[in-house]
């Protein structure tokens, strides 16, 4: 009895190793890509040959290349061998990655300002981003941008940003406001890491000078005239990703955390910490809607400063309010609209608009009741279109016209490229 139960066990052990050995991967091939190289592919998904088949894996690797500025799509296809195990074959959709970036906005106070930029995101066929922008808001301004998330390995990557950005800044103090010139020139430096498919994070610092002059409007003689200060900042960015991209569709949730410690060479602007977090929800609505959400909710050391980092900003938060109408040491700010494809026609894709921006903001130096406070909400809604190429990486070209509903609103024009969140 002893003696047959042993052989049937060892049948069954043998069965077993049989399966286990023929229900493996034995190779992984890349098609339809063209700049994107093979190896890069094959680096960054976490099916490899002699793995266990596994379809969540699979799909998870599909996400992450959807991911990827390079490609608009991709599928996967699984074929047995003779053998008993399997070949798999990643299809891919490439985009266009070599991407200029106007962005255009004004107010119905005449206010005008542009940038124009060119980047290259698929830099070598490895996914690296380089690029660069030219800005004028009054004065001028540029950067050069260095980002390459799998530089080393499938979770390690490095990202490099120099830039000098000057604009016309207004700053509030005693119920009254100054323009300054503002100045500041920076260079950056960041490790990056994945830690799995929906987690990834940044660690790195930042060294910047930051120089007010004044221009014009009201003076106080607590509030200098010039401003020369040199700073360090240490910064910490945790990103949860669960989003799934089909072209222009996104739905699931997405959630970024920031956090920046600076410090600072001058009593005006002192040390300071600062926090936000950004929550998107996404949907699909029908075959032909997206329902898209974006809750902001920041805070910062509560220094009665007139150079608050918080703006409220016609191409930031609230479309249509104006360039930096006003500053704060805390904000939230939730946005909503829903997306209708109007017309999808090969590879274009025309898109209507319908939002609403809200936003309020603690004063520097006030309380947490600034939040309720009428004064601080701003309201804004609009209409906006998009005109979208599927082949062409974050080719959606945007045009919003938003109007205030709360006390002392303005109205005005956003363009830009990308979506707003």
């Amino acid at each position: 009895m002893i003696q047959k139960y042993f052989y049937c066990v060892l049948f069954l052990l043998v069965c077993s190793l049989s399966f286990s050995q023929n229900n493996v991967v034995a190779d992984i091939k890349v098609q339809g890509n063209k700049r994107l190289k093979t190896s890069f592919v094959k680096k960054i998904a976490s099916v490899k040959p002699n793995m266990p088949l596994d379809s969540l894996r699979l799909d998870e690797d599909m996400e992450t290349l959807k991911r990827l500025p390079s490609v608009s799509h991709a599928y996967y296809h699984v074929y047995k061998t003779d053998e008993g195990s399997y070949d798999i074959v990643y299809n891919i959709e490439e985009s266009f990655t070599l991407i200029p970036s106007p962005s255009i906005y004004t107010t119905n106070n005449d206010e005008f300002a542009f940038r124009i930029g060119l980047t290259e995101f698929n830099l070598l066929g490895r996914n690296i981003g380089l690029g660069a922008f030219y800005q004028h808001d009054v004065y001028d301004s540029y950067a050069v941008n260095f980002r390459a998330p799998f530089l080393f390995s499938r979770r390690f990557g490095l990202a490099f940003n120099y830039q000098d950005l000057t604009t016309l800044e207004p700053v509030f103090f005693n119920n009254d406001s100054a323009d300054y010139k503002y100045n500041n020139e920076s260079v950056e430096l960041l490790g990056l890491y994945k830690i799995d498919f929906k987690n990834r994070v940044e660690v790195g610092a930042n060294y910047f000078t930051e120089n007010y002059s004044y221009v014009s409007g009201a003076t106080d003689p607590n509030v200098p005239q010039g401003l020369n200060v040199h700073k360090w900042l240490a910064k910490f960015i945790y990103e949860h990703n669960n989003l799934k991209y089909h072209y222009q569709y996104v739905s699931g949730f997405r959630n970024v955390f920031n956090f920046q410690y600076v410090t600072s060479t001058n009593d005006m602007l002192p040390d300071f910490h600062i926090a936000w977090d950004d929550l998107f929800y996404f949907k699909r609505i029908g075959t032909k809607g997206n329902w898209a959400n974006r809750m902001r909710i920041g805070i910062s050391t509560n220094d009665k400063t007139p150079f608050a980092p918080f703006s409220v900003d016609n191409n930031i938060n609230i479309r249509g309010v104006g360039n930096t109408i006003d500053r704060g040491t805390g904000s939230i700010v939730f946005n909503t609209e829903y997306r209708h494809t109007l017309v999808d026609k090969h590879n274009i894709v025309l898109q209507s608009n319908v939002f609403v921006d809200s936003g309020t903001w603690r004063l520097p130096g006030g309380s947490l009741s600034n939040f309720t406070d009428s004064n601080n909400i701003k309201v804004y809604t609009g209409l906006g279109f998009r005109v979208i190429h599927k082949k062409i990486f974050n080719a959606i070209f945007r045009l919003d016209y938003g109007v205030g509903l709360t006390q002392d609103a303005t109205r005005g024009i956003v363009f830009g490229i990308g979506q707003y969140f």
